[in-house]
């Protein structure tokens, strides 16, 4: 942190026997500075500055012993290499997941962030330089490709300095660029969102490396384009015959299906995300003869790319979604999950590691390979009118089908969430239309109740 000082002293220049004999001296608290110069007239110049500065009211670095203004102009690198600092900064503290984010949003709005667009690279191409090689960590150390060598060479020369980030207009330019794909379209909500909280928090790390004043974000007054509902659409969301058939079509189709009955039976009957079965370990699992069982789920394992990780595997391995890395998530599992998971262990086995999912090599469950068995059972359950609509598009929506069931079945709301890994908030945001579907049994209790005392 620099340490500043309005205690200055600057003395008149004098001349010695040196090859620059102009020496200018000054002593900023309690610490001298001197510079030389060739001539009396660069000598008197720089302190006509320095005199300025004082009389200005301007502070002084005491290490540097400049006024603040000179400091930050020295300081004063461009956008591009602000960029790259900050997301080494951030590099090893974030799962790979996030690392792609970061990389995807500061791919995003640094094409914006240039001086002019003379020579511009083609936007699609060069947004897969900067995402691919420049917001990359892991490929620094990498040969890179002279195309790529070429394009980023262009940004490093174009790039803003970062004391142009104070312009409101450039700011305002850079949000509307986060806010739309490379095809001029508006973005999801959440991708907005997302990004803009990204260059949010870029911003405030250049106000940590005293780059900028203040972070300019705080003075545009912006709204993003569009703003789309988090919420489910029950379209989506097949009922629980629907969901029968699905999971039945699964186990009928293929040995490939049968091997993964019980991998969609943890999203639909536990509300586990994807990630989560992935990495499901047979001592995580209770699963009793009879009666409810319990799924302990501590891990998650999104496919990130292998240009990400840090092993250098596709899948990326860490704690529950936005939650302590050692938490764990407890849920109690219905007899029919229980009977599934107890005849996949039987017929199955577990991976070397303890996993209850693998390939028939014994590798991580791919999401390319449950999707296209997810497909094959849309084809053989649905009607062909259901096969056109978004109705359980993605095996993803058998989680929402849980949550949807359970709150339909009268759960109280806070154990919903606590089950499917969400805050309440996000929750009565997310799946306000289900909850919606109460009102009329809501309404039925509340009359009940007031009639007792009319």
């Amino acid at each position: 942190m620099t340490e500043w000082s309005y205690t200055v002293k600057i003395w008149a220049i004098r001349k010695r026997d040196y090859r620059k004999p102009y020496q200018l001296r000054w002593k900023v608290g309690t610490r001298p500075h001197s510079e030389s110069f060739l001539t009396s007239g660069l000598a008197d110049s720089r302190r006509a500055q320095l005199i300025s500065a004082a009389r200005q009211g301007e502070p002084f670095d005491v290490d540097s012993g400049l006024p603040k203004s000179m400091v930050a102009k020295k300081r004063d690198i461009s956008w591009y290499e602000h960029a790259r600092n900050y997301i080494e900064m951030k590099w090893d503290d974030s799962p790979a997941s996030t690392r792609r984010t970061l990389a995807e949003a500061m791919a995003t709005v640094t094409p914006t962030l240039v001086k002019d667009s003379k020579g511009m690279p083609d936007a699609r191409v060069m947004r897969t330089a900067l995402y691919s090689w420049a917001f990359n960590k892991n490929r620094w150390g990498e040969d890179t490709p002279a195309d790529v060598v070429k394009i980023l060479d262009w940004v490093k020369r174009k790039s803003v300095p970062t004391s142009a980030l104070s312009d409101g207009l450039l700011m305002r330019a850079a949000l509307t660029t986060l806010s739309k794909k490379l095809d001029g379209k508006t973005a999801a909500a959440a991708t907005i969102r997302r990004k803009r909280a990204i260059f949010h928090n870029s911003l405030e790390y250049a106000v940590e490396a005293e780059l900028l004043a203040d972070n300019p974000l705080t003075r545009i007054k912006w709204k993003a384009p569009e703003q789309v509902e988090e919420e489910v659409d029950p379209a989506c969301v097949p009922d629980p015959e629907q969901a029968a058939k699905l999971l039945a079509a699964v186990r009928d189709q293929s040995p490939r299906g049968r091997r993964l009955a019980g991998f969609f039976g943890c999203m639909y009957y536990a509300a586990a995300r994807p990630a989560e079965v992935v990495g499901l370990q047979l001592k995580d699992c209770d699963l009793p003869r009879r009666g409810w069982g319990m799924l302990r789920l501590n891990e998650t394992r999104p496919r990130s790319g292998s240009a990400w990780t840090d092993s250098g595997e596709a899948h990326d391995k860490r704690g529950l979604k936005h939650r302590p890395r050692k938490a764990v998530r407890q849920v109690p599992i219905p007899p029919e999950l229980v009977s599934l998971l107890r005849w996949h262990v039987t017929a199955y086995g577990t991976a070397p590691d303890g996993r209850l999912f693998q390939t028939q090599r014994g590798g991580l469950i791919q999401d390319t390979g449950y999707g296209e068995v997810w497909a094959e059972a849309r084809s053989r359950a649905l009607t062909p009118a259901q096969r056109r609509s978004p109705l359980a598009k993605r095996p993803y929506d058998l989680r929402h089908t849980a949550v949807s069931t359970w709150l339909s079945s009268g759960v109280e709301p806070q154990l919903v969430a606590k089950r499917a890994g969400h805050s309440v908030g996000v929750l009565f945001r997310v799946y306000a239309k289900f909850l919606s579907d109460g009102d009329e049994a809501a309404n039925a209790k509340i009359s009940a109740r007031l009639g007792k005392h009319a």
